[in-house]
């Protein structure tokens, strides 16, 4: 649990949703929810008006779709993380709504306390991908067509280790898990993907994935 307490906006075209995550949330003391959203277009005014740490936002919703509704937060400077919280069908969805900015993406099957953990991770200004979603990334990117071909500029600068990194992020690999890997501690872990967040330009770990897929260094797993 953290010191802080982590606002919370709620954005679901189904009250159902939102009334059991608020219920959850009721007895975490970490987390408080400030707002609830049944449409992007309110999900963004609640943004503007209670500046949260995090929003937790559906991708089918009336009017303003919530890939929409991440672009203009997080283009909007309110300084709020989303995380996208829908179900497996939709994560077609899934890569608009990365580069529209999200700073997660999470399937509503999750178990409360993951999803509950993952808030917390989002506000801290990390990202992360449920590991359903991780292997989706994986089978769309290995089915593009031959002719999009991966594009390695973007990671020309890294050493040959932080490569070696960026693939194991890229396939959604943990710090902890990173450093079981390649035998280092996860401190240096960590510094690794710190360096890897600056040398490319990456908001978050989420970005990371995507350059990582983009470059080619992640191969399909099937």
């Amino acid at each position: 649990m953290t010191d802080r307490v982590v606002r919370v906006v709620l954005a679901d075209d189904q009250p159902l949703v939102r009334t059991a995550l608020r219920m959850v949330m009721t007895d975490v003391p970490d987390l408080d929810v400030v707002g609830e959203a049944g449409t992007g277009a309110e999900a963004v005014e609640l943004a503007e008006s209670e500046r949260p740490d995090v929003v937790v936002m559906d991708i089918r919703m009336p009017g303003m779709d919530g890939i929409e509704a991440t672009r203009l937060i997080t283009e909007g400077g309110t300084g709020a993380h989303v995380i996208v919280l829908t179900t497996f069908d939709d994560d077609d969805y899934l890569y608009g709504a990365l580069r529209a900015g999200a700073a997660g993406f999470l399937v509503k099957d999750m178990a409360l306390d993951d999803i509950l953990a993952a808030i917390r991770v989002v506000a801290t200004g990390d990202g992360l991908l449920a590991p359903s979603v991780t292997r989706r990334l994986i089978r769309e990117f290995a089915d593009r067509p031959v002719s999009d071909a991966p594009d390695t500029r973007t990671v020309e600068g890294i050493t040959d280790r932080e490569r070696e990194v960026l693939t194991l992020v890229g396939n959604g690999l943990s710090n902890t898990e990173i450093a079981e890997r390649l035998s280092i501690s996860v401190a240096t872990a960590k510094t690794y993907v710190t360096r890897l967040l600056a040398k490319l330009g990456a908001r978050d770990r989420v970005r990371l994935v995507i350059i990582a897929y983009e470059a080619g260094l992640v191969a399909s797993a099937r």
